[in-house]
């Protein structure tokens, strides 16, 4: 049986470009050139029919060692919490006040981008601090 060595992550959304673009800025991912025979994402957009205008958009890590992002637009709300979350790890390797401080930071840089605080998870003896965080959307992620 063969090993799955890549994958995808999916968001259900209502903008998809607004939130890929969000996750770009967050991650440093790239938005990928568009299909061949169109010079830019807006020209393929517009070759299809009306419906679909928008429906979809993805981004990519430049150095193609995470995975692809790919954004659907649904036409329902998100209404209850995620079941997964995407983990940005900023705090690895550090402990106590250094790592409050660089999770605080990127907070700070990330709120300028659109996304909400929620709450400090603090260390408590098994794990290290976290700050859950909500981007453009609403969906839930965590600085760790």
């Amino acid at each position: 049986m063969a090993s799955i060595r890549q994958f995808q992550v999916t968001f259900d959304c209502a903008d998809p470009e607004r939130v890929a673009r969000f996750w770009c800025e967050v991650l440093g991912y790239v938005v990928p050139p568009p299909p061949e025979g169109f010079a830019t994402w807006d020209d393929f957009d517009r070759s299809l029919p009306p419906e679909d205008r928008g429906s979809a958009f993805a981004c990519v890590d430049p150095s193609g060692a995470g995975p692809r992002l790919f954004f659907q637009r649904v036409p329902e709300g998100k209404v209850v919490k995620n079941r997964l979350h995407l983990d940005v790890r900023v705090g690895t390797g550090l402990v106590g006040e250094e790592r409050l401080a660089a999770l605080e930071a990127e907070c700070a840089r990330l709120v300028g981008l659109g996304a909400v605080r929620v709450r400090l998870l603090p260390a408590d003896g098994v794990s290290e601090s976290c700050l859950v965080m909500q981007d453009v959307e609403g969906n839930e992620f965590c600085l760790d």
